[in-house]
C-alpha cells in the first residue's frame, strides 16, 4: 500500500523509498514508493509530473492500494529524492478548484454537478437538472464563479477515514481525492466558454485566463 501524502499535505519534495521498479513493455519502469507526494491520473484530473531520483516520471496512476509512477529509468530500490513539477501541479489545482466554484455556482440555481473533467485546454463541468431549476444563464454563472475568487476563499480539507471532502470558505464541501489550491484567488479568472445540452445534461466547457 502507497502512503498518497498528497491526500493532506501541499509539499511538492520530499524523501521515501523505493519498494519496487519493475520494467515495462515499451521500454518505460513502474516505480512503486513507500509514501507518495504525486497525484494519479484520475476523479477528471490528469496526473503530475516530476522526478524521482533525478528520473523523468512520465505520468502516474492508481493500481488498487499502490501508486505507480510510470519512470523514463530504472530507479535502484533504497532511499530516493522526489520532487513534484510544481507548474504542472498548480495548473492542474486551478482547473480542478475552478470546476469546483462553477459546480457550487451551478447548484445554487438548482442544476446538480455530477462529473468533471479538468484537463487542460477541453475543461468541463457537467450538470443535471433538479426539479425547479433556474435558467442557466452562462454569463451570471461565470460572474459568481469569479465573485468567489475574488473573495479568495481559503481551501477546506477534511479527512475522515476513506473519505475527503474539499471546500472554499463557506460553500458546501464535496468529495474529492483531486489537487487544489490553498485559496481561490489563485485560480485567476475564469471563463466559461460554452454550454452543450445532450440527453437531458449541461456540460459547461470552461479554461483560466493565461492558460
Amino acid at each position: 500500500m502507497t502512503q498518497r501524502l498528497y491526500m493532506t499535505d501541499d509539499s511538492l519534495t520530499m524523501e521515501t523509498s523505493v519498494v519496487r521498479c519493475t520494467p515495462r513493455e515499451e521500454g518505460q519502469f513502474d516505480v512503486v514508493l513507500a509514501a507518495t507526494l504525486f497525484h494519479p491520473q484520475g476523479g477528471g484530473q490528469l496526473s503530475d509530473r516530476g522526478t524521482i531520483a533525478g528520473v523523468e516520471v512520465v505520468k502516474v496512476v492508481a493500481h488498487g492500494d499502490e501508486v505507480v509512477h510510470v519512470c523514463s529509468q530504472a530507479v535502484p530500490q533504497g532511499p530516493v529524492h522526489i520532487e513534484v513539477c510544481a507548474a504542472t501541479r498548480a495548473l492542474h489545482a486551478r482547473l480542478h478548484s475552478a470546476g469546483h466554484l462553477i459546480g457550487y455556482c451551478g447548484e445554487a440555481l438548482g442544476w446538480h454537478a455530477v462529473k468533471g473533467h479538468h484537463w487542460p485546454g477541453e475543461a468541463r463541468v457537467v450538470f443535471e437538472g433538479m426539479p425547479g431549476a433556474h435558467a442557466f444563464d452562462a454569463p451570471a454563472i461565470e460572474a459568481a464563479a469569479n465573485a468567489h475568487v475574488n473573495a479568495d476563499l481559503p481551501r477546506r480539507t477534511d479527512v475522515q477515514g476513506a473519505t475527503r471532502t474539499i471546500g472554499f470558505g463557506d460553500l458546501p464541501p464535496h468529495g474529492c481525492g483531486g489537487t487544489h489550491v490553498a485559496s481561490s484567488a489563485a485560480i485567476g479568472l475564469i471563463r466559461i466558454l460554452k454550454v452543450k445540452e445532450k440527453k437531458g445534461q449541461l456540460s459547461v466547457h470552461y479554461d483560466l485566463e493565461g492558460v
